[in-house]
């Protein structure tokens, strides 16, 4: 019975971190083929994935979402999570995507927990074990790769979708830390639809969604369709759901599936060209994330 719940957990977590692969995907086409604001379109997104969200949670919990602000100091910690998580990592991750593409973004991103293990010992002095160290190697030689095809004198992505996607990197960290202290007392579902409500409105205020509004035709009204829904409704109540089956530190693994799919998606529409550099150097991220999580289940 438990490999049969490890088994559907670990199907779940494919489908959810297959689901971030189309929706990443489906950005580089919004980002690099319509003409619009990114802050327009964020603030779209988060808006409605933040008001489907809470929606679905009053269904499950009725009242019982209100409950988080009963806390000054949860509070605190949401509008941290939804300014630093959520508004930072959505927006970065989407500029290094406008400016390079959505593998590279992905890729960078992914090295989410490396900038984890570096937070810990930054501020709270935690010393890296000899594994995580390790890993960083492997990490570091794989995006060289990745982002030179080997040749150190030539760069394969543009710098600033580097940096944006190096900052997407910390902002995920960011996103997987904030919230854990909420989401010890709350429904996650509860905490990620308060926290894309929040964003929405920040966004907002930055960029009201009704203010220099670009020209709506089909294609932009499904691809944002698509986003809210495959990137965000489905994939995170799948991650969610799949969470009753299996770990947290067994679901985690199963996200590298998300590079690959996006890699896949990639070159089949965008004519992505993809070395065998680029090949090994996104394998060897991929690697060292899978050690740095195994080994850290393993520790705790």
């Amino acid at each position: 019975m438990k490999t049969q719940n490890y088994t559907k957990g670990i199907l779940w977590a494919a489908f959810a971190s297959t689901m971030w692969g189309i929706s990443g995907t489906i950005l580089q086409f919004i980002s690099q083929t319509q003409n619009i604001p990114a802050t327009w379109f964020l603030s779209v997104r988060t808006l409605g994935a933040g008001v489907i969200l809470l929606l679905i949670s009053w269904f499950r919990e009725g009242r019982h979402i209100f409950d988080l602000f009963k806390s000054w100091r949860l509070i605190g910690w949401l509008f941290a999570y939804a300014l630093i998580g959520l508004m930072a990592n959505l927006f970065t991750f989407y500029m290094s995507i406008k400016t390079g593409n959505a593998a590279s973004a992905t890729i960078l991103q992914y090295l989410s927990p490396l900038f984890i293990v570096l937070g810990a010992l930054v501020f709270k002095h935690e010393r890296p074990l000899k594994t995580d160290l390790i890993a960083f190697g492997i990490a570091l030689v794989g995006v060289f790769l990745a982002i030179t095809k080997g040749n150190i004198h030539s760069l394969a992505v543009p710098m600033n979708s580097i940096i944006w996607g190096v900052l997407a990197g910390v902002t995920a960290a960011c996103y997987v830390v904030l919230p854990r202290e909420i989401v010890a007392k709350h429904s996650p579902f509860v905490v990620l639809g308060w926290g894309m409500f929040i964003s929405g409105v920040l966004f907002n205020l930055w960029h009201p969604f009704w203010s220099h509004t670009p020209v709506i035709i089909g294609k932009l009204v499904l691809s944002i369709s698509a986003v809210i829904l495959v990137g965000t409704i489905f994939a995170f109540s799948s991650l969610l759901y799949s969470l009753n089956f299996a770990p947290s530190a067994v679901i985690s693994i199963v996200d590298a599936l998300q590079p690959v799919v996006t890699f896949i998606l990639s070159i089949i529409f965008f004519h992505l060209q993809i070395s065998v550099m680029e090949v090994i150097g996104s394998i060897l991220v991929v690697v060292a994330v899978y050690l740095l999580q195994r080994m850290g289940s393993s520790a705790t």
